[in-house]
């Protein structure tokens, strides 16, 4: 087994696929609308659905807008240097929202930025990740 992707709902589809790949540099890999169920699917990421887990954003047509539930975490992200990532989201609009540093009660250097909806990402500096 493998994980496949993560589906977030997403009230502007164009809005978000510019985040998720003008700001956070993801490709889109395919996109297909469903008339008939009047929603669209977009599935994003850093490489091939075949060898890489994807972000799936659904664009339920009729949805102005959702509530972000308070079970829902985060989206995390490794990075190779957090602090020019983060200066490069913010330089292409993005907010980021947790500025760089060690993560409470530990030594990994994360950040957090957040997508249009809304949507929590972590960026973890891989040099700093401490093993599990």
């Amino acid at each position: 087994m493998r994980m496949l992707h993560t589906m977030l709902r997403v009230a502007d589809l164009e809005r978000s696929l510019g985040f998720y790949t003008e700001v956070l540099g993801m490709q889109l890999l395919r996109r297909k609308d469903y008339p008939s169920g009047r929603f669209t699917l977009a599935f994003v990421g850093y490489g091939s659905e075949e060898n890489h887990t994807v972000l799936e954003l659904t664009h339920n047509w009729d949805t102005e807008s959702y509530t972000l539930g308070d079970a829902y975490g985060h989206i995390a992200l490794g990075v190779d240097d957090i602090r020019s990532t983060c200066a490069g989201i913010a330089d292409k609009g993005g907010r980021v929202v947790r500025e760089p540093g060690p993560m409470k009660h530990g030594t990994t250097v994360i950040a957090f930025v957040e997508d249009p909806d809304g949507y929590k990402v972590e960026l973890i500096e891989l040099s700093s990740k401490a093993p599990a």
